[in-house]
């Protein structure tokens, strides 16, 4: 798809993040150019300290930057009120991490109805569960499941808002190679059945093959983007 036909969901100009002052200053992002396409796949690729974080922590609103534009659609985000950015999670993110920080004394589907009540309009809570192939474990709490499974509830808590956007923040990092491309057959069939625009971070270099673009991060800046002509099924990723 050639860039005037896409439809641009995020749209970053010279986003910057310094923390700290003076000497004791911190760069994490020096200036990051990003435009995201609705229903696109992007994996952020790089090592640790390079800035991904933080980018996606901006993206998502739960950070601001020091310098810089972002918007999503129409909606300013840069120098945007905590109100603003709050309201903008709620309705139009969903956020997926390393550790799942579910609620243990909560059943799957508990966990994931627990979000429902501040979005406007929800999918039910059943349905989420199903898209994540655990219907069979709905019942159950947290500590009665898999690591895999706990990941897939907490990508169910995610989607259950109908969000624009998913933001997985190294969704596989504490999960073994078969659990961990379970996970991300799961991410993948949201992005696909859903049109979610999905934004995945990792160090494993062969979760890229899966993305519409890929893009390497370095020393707070994108290094370099490549795009899949291809893309490769989660099922068949290999590391």
């Amino acid at each position: 798809m050639k860039d005037a036909d896409r439809e641009w969901v995020l749209r970053a100009r010279g986003l910057t993040k310094v923390y700290g002052s003076g000497s004791a200053a911190v760069h994490a992002l020096r200036g990051v150019d990003l435009e995201v396409a609705r229903s696109e796949f992007i994996v952020l690729l790089g090592p640790s300290g390079s800035g991904k974080s933080t980018l996606l922590n901006i993206l998502g609103g739960l950070d601001v930057a020091s310098d810089g534009e972002l918007r999503f659609g129409d909606l300013v985000l840069s120098g945007a009120g905590d109100d603003v950015l709050t309201a903008y999670r709620r309705r139009y993110v969903g956020f997926v991490f390393q550790f799942y920080n579910l609620i243990p004394s909560l059943t799957v589907l508990e966990n994931v109805a627990l979000v429902t009540d501040i979005v406007d309009d929800p999918m039910p809570a059943d349905e989420a569960v199903a898209l994540v192939d655990l219907t069979p474990r709905r019942d159950h709490f947290p500590a009665q499941l898999s690591g895999g499974e706990q990941q897939r509830v907490a990508i169910a808590r995610a989607i259950v808002k109908r969000p624009q956007l998913l933001l997985c923040d190294e969704p596989t990092g504490a999960l073994d190679y078969q659990t961990g491309k379970l996970v991300l057959e799961v991410i993948e069939r949201i992005n696909r059945e859903l049109g979610t625009t999905a934004i995945v971070i990792t160090h494993n270099a062969a979760i890229a093959g899966m993305a519409d673009r890929v893009l390497h991060f370095g020393d707070g800046r994108i290094q370099r983007i490549e795009s899949n002509e291809r893309k490769v099924a989660p099922s068949a990723l290999s590391w």
